[in-house]
């Protein structure tokens, strides 16, 4: 069996002639004849019933027809793949992305390069505090969004661009709030738990930022179950302003005000590669498209 004796039998069994798939594949009614004849003895069927003014599918042709259909579309479907790199394109690259990072931002930029690179598999890695820089340095990434820090801007070797504005509030539940009435410092706190989420990377790993010594603590290692936590009012802590903006406008969740304690954390995330990295063509069609869309985000 021959995926040229396929094409033959499936543009037969849709022209229902010798002479229409004739026309349709430019061979002549004699090779497609033969052709429909081999397949059929390879596998030992008769394909089509030839009694009619018609060649209409036998029963067993009917589901030989659909199966046919499948084989010929896989084939397709790796020609494109084959061809897609074999002209030098990608076929996956790793974005990671800094969890805190609102992703409807930069949907649009994703849907595009999906449309344009529909071979290109992207793997979007969601990683905590260093984890996506740690990624992209490592190379298991083949760039990042991240916020950085202005010290470590002067010694990293990479390329970075603004790309857009968020936030880290501190929040907790109305129902932890009613155990301290008058709640105006952190220490009123120690006893509560406060939710800490876990770094993903190794530079700051066992490292807890913003906890007071002797603070509860409860560690979890994503944003949804931070936030779940404190909304049943089994902890406090900062959890990104999107993620938690309808609940604090429905009441769900209060903004703290603790006059010993940052209450909120402006961040300001970067697109970066390697300084020294040679992008492939899908990774710097993503790159230009980030940067395009960097050039409309609100400071």
């Amino acid at each position: 069996m021959k995926l040229d004796q396929l094409n033959m039998f499936k543009s037969v069994a849709e022209s229902g002639s010798l002479s229409g798939a004739s026309r349709q594949l430019n061979k002549t009614q004699p090779a497609i004849s033969q052709g429909i004849r081999q397949l059929e003895s390879s596998l030992k069927l008769e394909l089509f019933s030839r009694s009619a003014y018609r060649l209409v599918l036998t029963d067993a042709g009917k589901i030989v027809y659909q199966r046919a259909l499948r084989v010929l579309n896989e084939t397709s479907s790796l020609r494109q793949i084959a061809n897609h790199i074999g002209s030098g394109n990608e076929s996956r690259i790793a974005l990671a992305i800094e969890a805190s990072f609102d992703l409807k931002i930069i949907l649009p930029v994703l849907e595009d390069v999906q449309a344009e690179f529909p071979d290109t598999q992207i793997l979007l890695r969601q990683e905590y505090i260093s984890g996506a820089l740690e990624a992209l340095t490592n190379k298991l990434a083949t760039l990042c969004i991240s916020p950085l820090e202005s010290a470590f801007l002067a010694e990293a070797k990479i390329e970075h661009h603004f790309l857009a504005s968020g936030r880290l509030v501190n929040v907790a539940s109305p129902k932890l709030i009613s155990r301290h009435p008058d709640l105006t410092i952190s220490h009123q706190l120690i006893n509560e738990y406060q939710i800490v989420l876990q770094d993903t990377g190794v530079a700051t790993k066992d490292k807890s930022f913003g906890v007071q010594d002797g603070q509860r603590c409860w560690f979890v290692n994503d944003f949804s179950t931070k936030k779940m936590l404190i909304e049943h009012g089994m902890g406090w802590g900062k959890v990104p302003y999107y993620l938690v903006q309808e609940s604090i406008d429905r009441g769900q969740l209060l903004l703290l005000n603790l006059s010993d304690s940052k209450n909120e954390v402006l961040l300001r995330y970067q697109v970066i590669k390697n300084q020294d990295q040679v992008l492939g063509p899908v990774s710097q069609v993503l790159w230009n498209k980030l940067l395009e869309h960097a050039d409309i985000q609100p400071l």
